[in-house]
């Protein structure tokens, strides 16, 4: 079995596609680019004086922060004649730095996207089957708060339920608590990122952040498993990378694939998918048994040492290697390394973690290690935020609490929000209570919820959908009425905080008027507490009032915020583990919690166990998905910036398996699941060296079918459509997405 590793630091690799360039090329590349950044940075005085430069040219500048994806970089926004022509980032941003990446830089494609919803709309036809009437603001808004009315008096407010995903969704969180209900997700939770944050807590009584933190720039050798870092964009989190890698840190990647952060490895390891738990328990037997674990911080810090060893005694080198395909020398030289170089280590928790149904156990395995090289709390590893924050809207009257109301997700214990797929089970059996209604909020639940059949016999059973949204996605087709939500050019929003080493407070704010009829969040969610006799919760006159009382309570200077549309301030103590800053651990035994009495007393494993999962059949292959560099799942596919760069993904297949099966780069083929499920599009092949021979990969996103999607509309094939009965992990409810397994059959 092939495995990468870097020959020289120069050394161009010809074989395939395997690498575009070195190491070395790219970190030139982007140091010259860094530089830039850095001295706009250091130019403070030059950079305020937006005001004055902008009078002189009669050019208007609005600092705001992006929502192409949740990173929330701030940008700058250049306004002439009424019209945003251009967006630059904003050098005080930590997340941004100065720099936006190929989606932030897109920011006009989404504003003056002709696709964009522009009126309030009534379904008079079926849920899927849709017949639009434009509507008034006050018409489609009296229609949903009078089902409102009715779902609260027929079966309760806990029978009312949001889905979202972005900065907005604050305000109709707000509405729904006031409302009365509690049923308020994500898909970000049990679709992403929840089992990496539940694992976390579980171990050290705090998960890794968001973006995360990590020491990136501090390490000396940093471990990414199945993380496509730069792919996903992640701004700051690759400047920091880049740097680390300048300074000298070597760098180990565990993917299936060749993405192109590996091909920028020291180490790429071409694991067998769903093996990824085997290696790091490997890891961690080693690192016990050869005792290159940090003994002062275990032992001052963590319990559960000797258990943890005797529970990982079996995991071998050599039994790893059997179920890795990884060497066991290689897994062996890199521990080995991992505890050379600790504490300055970082074992990436990554960001999407629904895998294979275990992953709070995987996650747990990634802490672990962590903990036991000391990197929790330490240079090079994970930095310990800053605290702090801006307080709600003072005055607000207290939320509503309904009594006796069963909880939906009883049956995952750890799951710490709530899940989007026990609100759509509850939806379709009405247990443990009826959910009758759903808000949907900028997030497309055709495409972030796996079984989409599932999820339209829930839509069914509803008596109330409303879709709140930029674009008509494939979910506008299944609501009742549609509200159009300007953009995050034309609106003031929640704010961004965000606790890094420092604390940084960002304002989104308004760079030019609502285009055609959309309207901002805070404005719908206040014009429909007001019409279910909730005024006194939506005190606010608008946005601006809004956010500046907001900073008046937590001591924040409203103008200064609005000039430089950012303030970073200082938190004073160390973001590392120091002596005299004793660190706490919100766990039970108050340490980092190597044995989880916590995960026992609830009949799960203490310490994380292998347990060997379903292989493809023979003629199949696991289908695995990712992030394009270009597009922000299918929230940019319809970007006339983006779509001319990329319109559709494609079947990423091994070469020699392709040439096995008769096909050639540029073949059409449709893919069917071992489950019985045909994609409803097609996809075009692309042979490769960069991927091994059981799987197929592909770029998440695409196979929209939405007819008001013109630039995006059948293009391609999305893995949603192609996942059905997924594996729940039981600890958190997360849903697993790695577990479909494909074949690619020809057409055309």
């Amino acid at each position: 079995m092939l495995c990468w590793r870097k020959i020289s630091a120069d050394q161009h690799i010809e074989s395939g596609d395997v690498m575009k360039f070195s190491r070395r090329t790219f970190l030139k590349t982007v140091g010259v680019a860094s530089a830039g950044v850095t001295a706009a940075a250091t130019m403070p005085e030059r950079f305020l004086s937006w005001a004055e430069e902008s009078a002189e040219a009669g050019v208007k500048l609005v600092p705001t922060f992006c929502e192409l994806c949740f990173w929330n970089c701030g940008l700058i926004a250049r306004v002439e004649n009424g019209k945003v022509v251009k967006v630059e980032g904003n050098p005080l941003s930590l997340r941004g730095r100065g720099r936006l990446c190929g989606r932030g830089n897109a920011a006009l494609g989404a504003l003056y996207d002709p696709d964009r919803l522009k009126y309030p709309l009534i379904n008079t036809g079926t849920r899927g089957a849709p017949v639009w009437k434009r509507a008034s603001w006050d018409e489609a808004l009296g229609v949903i708060a009078g089902r409102m009315e009715k779902i609260r008096k027929e079966h309760g407010p806990e029978a009312l339920a949001l889905f979202s995903h972005g900065t907005g969704g604050a305000f109709w969180k707000h509405l729904l608590k006031a409302y009365g209900s509690s049923n308020y997700t994500a898909p970000s939770f049990a679709q992403c990122r929840g089992p990496r944050d539940t694992g976390f807590l579980l171990t050290f009584g705090a998960d890794v952040g968001s973006p995360e933190y990590y020491d990136f720039d501090n390490s000396r050798h940093i471990v990414l498993l199945g993380s496509h870092l730069g792919e996903n964009a992640h701004n700051s989190q690759v400047q920091d990378v880049v740097q680390g890698l300048a300074r000298g840190a070597r760098l180990t990647v565990v993917d299936p694939r060749l993405s192109n952060i590996a091909s920028k490895a020291d180490d790429w390891l071409p694991i067998k998918p769903a093996t990824d738990l085997a290696l790091l328990l490997a890891w961690i037997r080693i690192v016990i048994v050869e005792e290159l674990y940090d003994r002062e911080y275990v032992g001052k810090y963590a319990t559960g040492l000797e258990e943890l060893g005797a529970a990982v005694a079996e995991y071998t080198p050599e039994w790893a290697e059997k179920e890795t395909d990884i060497p066991a020398e290689t897994i062996v030289r890199i521990a080995r390394d991992l505890g050379k170089s600790a504490p300055h280590v970082c074992i990436g928790a990554g960001r999407y973690a629904v895998w294979y149904g275990d992953d709070t156990q995987r996650s747990r395995a990634i802490a672990i290690l962590n903990a036991l090289l000391g990197s929790w709390g330490r240079e090079g590893g994970y930095y310990l935020p800053v605290s702090g924050g801006v307080p709600e809207y003072p005055g607000l009257p207290e939320y509503p609490h309904s009594e006796g109301v069963p909880r939906l997700d009883e049956a995952y214990p750890f799951a710490s929000l709530q899940t989007t797929t026990s609100i759509r089970q509850a939806s379709i059996t009405g247990k443990p209570h009826p959910v009758k209604g759903w808000f949907v909020y900028g997030c497309n639940l055709m495409k972030t919820m796996p079984d989409r059949e599932e999820t339209i016999r829930a839509l069914a059973n509803l008596d109330l959908v409303v879709a709140i949204d930029v674009l008509p996605v494939d979910m506008i087709a299944h609501a009742d009425v549609v509200l159009p939500e300007c953009t995050y050019l034309e609106r003031y929003d929640n704010l961004s905080v965000g606790k890094f080493k420092e604390l940084e407070i960002s304002l989104r704010q308004p760079a030019v008027e609502p285009l055609w009829e959309s309207r901002p969040s805070w404005w719908m969610t206040r014009e429909l507490g007001s019409r279910l006799g909730l005024q006194a919760y939506f005190p606010w006159k608008d946005g601006e009032e809004y956010l500046a009382r907001r900073c008046e309570a937590g001591g924040v200077e409203f103008a200064e915020l609005k000039k430089k549309g950012v303030i970073v301030r200082s938190g004073g103590a160390s973001p590392y583990i120091v002596p005299g800053s004793e660190p706490t651990f919100d766990t039970p035994s108050g340490k980092i919690e190597l044995f989880s009495k916590q995960l026992q007393e609830k009949g799960f494993d203490p310490v994380p166990k292998y347990t060997r999962h379903p292989q493809p059949p023979q003629g199949y292959f696991r289908l695995l998905f990712g992030r394009s560099p270009l597009h922000t799942f299918s929230r940019t596919t319809n970007n006339f910036l983006l779509a001319d760069l990329q319109k559709e993904n494609s079947l990423w297949i091994n070469s020699r398996k392709g040439r096995e099966l008769g096909l050639k780069d540029g073949d059409t083929v449709q893919l069917e699941t071992s489950a019985g499920v045909t994609s409803p599009g097609t996809i075009r092949v692309k042979l490769t060296e960069r991927l091994r021979e059981d799987a197929v990969y592909l770029y998440h996103g695409f196979g929209v079918h939405a007819a008001g999607m013109t630039r995006a509309g059948n293009r391609g094939v999305g893995d949603d459509e192609l996942i059905a009965k997924p594996t729940v992990d039981p600890i958190m409810g997360g849903t697993a997405m790695r577990t479909t397994f494909v074949k690619p059959v020809r057409r055309g």
